[in-house]
């Protein structure tokens, strides 16, 4: 699975959260949540269903997260 980094850096900047924060509420750390922004290894189905949430993500979610 590949991500739009460019598109979720822009909902990331959007919502105000800093990425500390996001990473803990995907139960993971800021490193690992790097590595997924920068597409060394994929976001799991439940971590983007907790970002979609936390970023208020609807109609950019197959555009963030392609198959």
């Amino acid at each position: 699975m590949t991500t739009n980094k460019s598109l979720l850096d822009e909902h990331i900047s959007k919502s105000g959260l800093k990425i500390t924060f996001i990473a803990e509420q995907l139960g993971i750390t800021v490193q690992s949540f790097g590595q997924k922004r920068n597409n060394i290894t994929s976001f799991k189905a439940a971590e983007i269903y907790v970002l979609c949430d936390l970023l208020n993500i609807t109609d950019d979610k197959d555009k963030i997260f392609l198959p």
